[in-house]
């Protein structure tokens, strides 16, 4: 019986690359509850989907077990699916960086964005392909 093993031990360079990976995530998602807290009390941020409140302490929830499963467990996999689930915010950022109106915010703003989330798949790669 084959068993699925979370935790893999790697050579110092491939663990420093999950770890930066981790941190990297992390700072990540303390801007995106910090613009999203931001917005929300200039009044820009709707509320379609519930209370803000609610979508902070789950964004920080995630947030804070995806940082501890990329640092503890070093697991490429949980890396490539983070990845993956990282890509699927390009489409609406480039939508709104280069193709629509902005709602009243800057295209800078979607701009940033993008490049942040660029520089976070650029590290979770770095750990899940060890580029």
């Amino acid at each position: 019986m084959t068993r699925i093993r979370l935790r893999r031990e790697w050579d110092a360079a491939r663990a420093r690359k999950f770890r930066q990976a981790a941190f990297v995530y992390l700072h990540v998602a303390v801007l995106y509850e910090a613009t999203v807290w931001t917005l929300w009390r200039h009044g820009i941020f709707h509320e379609p989907r519930g209370p803000v409140e609610l979508w902070l302490v789950l964004g920080g929830a995630v947030a804070a077990l995806v940082f501890w499963a990329l640092w503890r467990w070093q697991n490429e996999w949980i890396a490539r699916a983070v990845w993956v689930l990282n890509v699927l915010r390009l489409p609406p950022l480039i939508t709104a960086a280069f193709v629509r109106e902005h709602g009243g915010l800057p295209q800078s703003f979607y701009l940033i964005a993008l490049l942040v989330i660029i520089g976070n798949l650029w590290m979770l790669a770095r750990a899940a392909w060890d580029v």
